[in-house]
């Protein structure tokens, strides 16, 4: 699975797209697809994650505050913290994972 891939299955797509695009035994990758409003409803990081935007604009939200990230942004999200991610307009994200 490539980004370019993620990019055309989010054409036609209701929901965010997530797929890997690499992973070995101690850490993965996954590219997050969003056309604008959609919304990777509430859960919970259970590994070290960091969360980068490389096309677009999200919104990171957990109780208590809500992050705006922009092109080239990223956040390290907090283990076993509920959160959820809106997309401000279509955007293509990062997620890395120890």
């Amino acid at each position: 699975m490539t980004i370019i891939d993620v990019k055309r299955k989010l054409e036609s797509s209701k929901s965010p797209v997530a797929q890997s695009l690499h992973q070995n035994t101690h850490f993965k990758v996954l590219v997050l697809g969003f056309k604008k409003d959609m919304v990777l409803k509430e859960h919970k990081a259970h590994r070290i994650s960091k969360l980068t935007v490389l096309e677009g604009a999200v919104k990171y939200v957990e109780e208590g505050r809500t992050i705006i990230l922009n092109q080239y942004e990223e956040f390290d999200i907090p283990v076993e913290v509920t959160h959820s991610v809106v997309a401000l307009e279509d955007s293509l994200c990062l997620l890395s994972q120890e």
